[in-house]
């Protein structure tokens, strides 16, 4: 059911803070949650991510980011896409599979050659409303992720890099759908653990 999360209220159980990303270790691994508010129905942003070159566009320069998969890419369960960018000045190849394809709900993404030991990028799209009643899109980042060398060279070297990443990636989101700074845009919904991925932990509601 579409909901308005724009003019909900949040109560003591979903806690707020004034970033758009929160990182918490879960496990032996980490996950990441990112949660923006975006001036445009659900159909048309859910679009914007079939297109696997729109990820140029909502990456920071300095990561020198770049699809190499010729186009067109068919988005489907199995698409493999390549890309580069360069990390701390280290060039890197990445290759991302998508293993579930729902639109316009979801969609994941997962890393099968790259830098991270487990990299899982579940993507999911909400209907919601502005105070207007117009259509707009409540959408989150779900991230499971393992690094080499444990929580030590994830503190100095990882989270703060993966923290401005998807940052960037809300703020440019909102900047092309032409969200201004919307009421609660920085409240996320509570998700306590990598329930979306499948381990069992839930986003709270």
């Amino acid at each position: 059911a579409e909901r308005n999360l724009l003019t909900e209220g949040h109560g003591p159980s979903e806690p707020t803070w004034s970033s758009p990303v929160q990182i918490v270790r879960s496990r032996n691994e980490y996950v990441l949650t990112a949660f923006v508010q975006l001036c445009a129905d659900r159909e048309t942003v859910f679009r914007f991510f079939s297109d696997a070159f729109q990820l140029e566009r909502i990456t920071p320069a300095w990561l020198q980011f770049q699809v190499l998969t010729p186009p067109p890419i068919q988005m489907a369960p199995g698409a493999l896409i390549d890309y580069r960018l360069k990390l701390r000045g280290i060039p890197i190849r990445w290759r991302t599979e998508i293993s579930e394809w729902d639109p316009p709900f979801s969609f994941v993404d997962r890393q099968i050659r790259g830098p991270y030991l487990l990299w899982e990028h579940r993507h999911i799209f909400e209907e919601i409303r502005t105070p207007q009643g117009e259509p707009a899109t409540a959408m989150t980042d779900i991230v499971r992720y393992r690094v080499p060398g444990g929580a030590l060279i994830h503190s100095l070297l990882v989270r703060r890099d993966v923290q401005r990443i998807f940052e960037y990636r809300c703020q440019q989101m909102q900047q092309i759908f032409a969200a201004p700074a919307l009421p609660g845009a920085e409240s996320t919904r509570g998700i306590t653990g990598s329930g979306a991925a499948g381990s069992g932990e839930a986003m709270q509601r």
